[in-house]
């Protein structure tokens, strides 16, 4: 599937992956942008896209007025979103500075049917912000835990909830953070058994490996 001159695009995903293409925006133009969201959108009936600049939105937006843009996630959706089912994904957030990132991860989620529970600045910074939030994180079906800083508060979930975890470091933090390899390397060291952990910023690979991991557990026998 081609949106000449600038794109092959890849229609056969959804069904050989479990999840449609989804357009990465940054440092494509406005006219790149709105002519794959538009051609994908017009395979599958909706189409999302992430890392969409403020600056170049509204010319995206021109182009696609039926679309929706949430510029703190910087994620661009067009046409319905489907239904949410199952027992969903918690996005657990640290800190309010990690917001973007944990953002992208809820509204890929989103987009690909799942059902959100958002949990905002409950780091371990103030410990008992967790706690009082533990229960309803347990009932998640894949838990995304995102912190930049020292990158703590994934080890301390992985160690209370039984569903798979994912973390997310974000490149929140001051000098030795170094843009969030900190927190990086804190989860890849985690004492927390079995935690997965994803790039630094990355929300979307976060959501993408949820929405695998409970796509396989509906296939189960």
């Amino acid at each position: 599937m081609s949106a000449e001159p600038h794109s092959t695009l890849d229609p056969d995903r959804l069904a050989r992956q479990g999840f449609p293409e989804i357009v990465y925006c940054q440092g494509k133009t406005a006219r790149q942008i709105s002519d794959n969201l538009r051609a994908l959108a017009l395979a599958h009936g909706n189409a999302f896209g992430t890392r969409l600049p403020a600056e170049r939105a509204p010319e995206v937006l021109a182009a696609l007025p039926e679309a929706n843009y949430d510029p703190l996630s910087q994620t661009i959706s067009l046409g319905l979103l489907p239904a949410a089912v199952g027992r969903g994904v918690a996005v657990v957030c640290a800190g309010t500075s990690d917001l973007p990132v944990a953002g992208e991860a809820a509204e890929t989620l989103a987009f690909l049917g799942h059902r959100v529970t958002r949990f905002h600045d409950i780091g371990v910074a103030g410990i008992h912000r967790l706690h009082a939030r533990i229960d309803e994180i347990r009932a998640a079906g894949v838990v995304i835990v995102v912190a930049g800083m020292e990158g703590a508060l994934p080890s301390v979930v992985g160690g209370l909830v039984a569903a798979p975890v994912i973390a997310v470091p974000t490149s929140v933090g001051y000098g030795a953070a170094f843009g969030g390899l900190a927190a990086l390397l804190g989860m890849l060291n985690s004492c927390a058994s079995g935690l997965t952990v994803v790039n630094i910023d990355n929300g979307f690979g976060a959501a993408v490996a949820a929405h695998r991991i409970l796509k396989q557990a509906t296939l189960a026998p």
